[in-house]
């Protein structure tokens, strides 16, 4: 099923532990800027990972991604981070992130952007299962 909902924003800012030696965001901490948005998105949403865990008995975990590079951030950069879903199945949601560099007073720049597809499993098992209705209602409202 095809969703068209608004997305969510989330800031962050480039620190040391981001970067390469010339100060640049080494390429793979982009996953963990959208992983760090998917997370806050869920939030919002009242959905906390550890309690789902603990009171549902199962998690997302990414099961696929796609990322494309635009440009680089760099130490010290203010970014926001965007997550949105584009395609919600009953197992599945595909979501689509945008990794942006936030201007005082210029429109953002697009830095990365990707596709990441998160399935829901059985903690104790890590066995594929249905999302529950609880959490689909919801991304559906």
């Amino acid at each position: 099923m095809s969703t068209a909902h608004a997305s969510f924003g989330f800031p962050l800012r480039v620190y040391w532990e981001d970067t390469d030696a010339g100060g640049i965001v080494f390429y793979a901490n982009y996953l963990k800027f959208m992983e760090r948005g998917r997370t806050e998105w869920l939030r919002t949403l009242g959905f906390h990972q550890q309690l789902l865990r603990e009171q549902l008995g199962g998690m997302f975990v990414v099961s696929e991604t796609a990322v494309k590079y635009h440009r680089p951030a760099r130490l010290d950069d203010a970014l926001w981070v965007t997550a949105r879903v584009q395609d919600a199945g009953r197992v599945s949601l595909t979501m689509a992130q945008q990794v942006l560099l936030r201007h005082a007073e210029q429109p953002e720049t697009l830095l990365a952007e990707g596709t990441i597809r998160i399935g829901w499993v059985d903690a104790s098992t890590l066995k594929p299962g249905r999302i529950p209705a609880a959490i689909l209602e919801k991304l559906q409202s």
